[in-house]
């Protein structure tokens, strides 16, 4: 330790030396100035002007809920093999999707205003020009003031609507949510209306189509007795059937006399002669007969007239078939066009709201906030990257 203190002493520690500072003192200068005083006017004041109007001038709004579905009681359709007719069918999704926009439609708005004044009820705060409406505006201003005042919330899955109107008063918001929904019944039941005169017209063109097929069909039965002078050939040929087998008979029995006659006289008896033209006479007829079964080929012949007859019989049959089966579906048509197949179900019945819940002043003003804070944030960063490149 001696040793070391007497190095020491022989051997004195250097004098520090003094580093300059890398920079000089941060400042206030008049740029900083600048940012604070733009953050002042771009966010603070505006964010507070915007917290007074709200909590001072705008006019509460109250909100009243309502959610209903689209339900459908269709039967399976009635098919036939002849002349089938589709009862009245419509998907609930088609109808649904069809209600969701008729509820955006200027054809609602105007329906609604038409019943309750929706220039009156949306104007009535008189120091809220920005939630409030200009009641000198036109209906196209209205119906896009509209998705402001009614919430439509739509679930795919389920196919439920759900809607929450706001007004600034509570009975007006539920008076235009009872509104909509009745508008959105009478749009449901002229859609059952249209349904149901499509299948009706179509199944009266069907039946009315058999009709005239059926009328056709016994028009050219009847041309064909009259042409024929005959009802049945089938009867008729029977009876024809009838006098060839008496007259094979009767050549048979002559054929046997003849041939006595022959045993026991000569050939110069006149009673063979007799018998022999008797013969040739049966003979004749029979050739005659018989040619009438078409075997001689004339279109008259009752094979000929048979294959007519059947033809048109078979044709007959098949209208008279068509024709029963398109008043089957007539009548079913018409038993489910008289019963509602699509109608309009509430399962939220329009409420009344008992405090206002708009407009939602934190959730306003934050926003507000955010954006001015956004919008400053980038403006300073733009002017010292500006400022950086000089």
């Amino acid at each position: 330790q001696q040793a070391m203190e007497a190095r020491a002493k022989n051997n004195p520690a250097p004098a520090p030396q003094l580093v300059p500072p890398v920079a000089a003192p941060a400042t206030i200068r008049k740029r900083h100035w600048g940012v604070f005083i733009g953050f002042f006017l771009l966010v603070v004041v505006p964010t507070a002007l915007v917290y007074a109007y709200l909590t001072t001038m705008a006019a509460p709004q109250f909100t009243s809920t309502v959610g209903f579905s689209v339900r459908n009681e269709d039967s399976a359709p009635t098919l036939d093999l002849l002349g089938g007719v589709s009862g009245i069918s419509s998907g609930g999704a088609s109808d649904t999707d069809i209600l969701y926009e008729f509820i955006q439609s200027q054809q609602l708005v105007s329906a609604v205003n038409d019943q309750l004044d929706l220039y009156a009820l949306f104007s009535k705060p008189q120091n809220d020009p920005v939630f409030a409406f200009d009641p000198d505006q036109p209906i196209e201003a209205l119906v896009d003031y509209w998705p402001r005042m009614v919430k439509i919330f739509y679930d795919a899955g389920t196919r439920l609507i759900e809607l929450r109107v706001r007004a600034f008063d509570p009975d007006d918001a539920q008076a235009i949510a009872q509104s909509i929904f009745d508008q959105s019944s009478l749009m449901i039941n002229d859609l059952n209306t249209a349904a149901r005169a499509d299948a009706t017209r179509y199944a009266r063109q069907e039946l009315d189509t058999s009709v005239e097929r059926l009328k056709a069909a016994r028009q050219a039965l009847v041309a064909f007795r009259n042409e024929n002078q005959i009802v049945d050939p089938s009867a008729d040929i029977q009876g024809q059937m009838g006098l060839l087998n008496t007259l094979q008979t009767q050549l048979a029995e002559a054929l046997i006399d003849l041939d006595l006659l022959r045993e026991v006289t000569g050939d110069a008896d006149p009673r063979i002669e007799q018998a022999t033209r008797k013969i040739a006479v049966i003979e004749a007829r029979i050739a005659e007969e018989r040619s009438k079964f078409g075997l001689t080929g004339d279109p008259g012949a009752y094979a000929s007239l048979i294959g007519r007859f059947e033809a048109l019989n078979v044709d007959l049959e098949f209208a008279q078939s068509a024709y029963l089966s398109a008043l089957a579906a007539f009548d079913t048509t018409l038993s489910e066009a008289n019963r509602q197949s699509r109608y309009l179900v509430a399962y939220v019945k329009p409420t009344l709201a008992q405090s206002s819940q708009s407009p939602d002043v934190p959730m306003l003003v934050g926003l507000t906030a955010l954006f001015l804070l956004l919008v400053w944030t980038v403006g300073v960063l733009v002017i010292y990257a500006v400022r950086d490149r000089r």
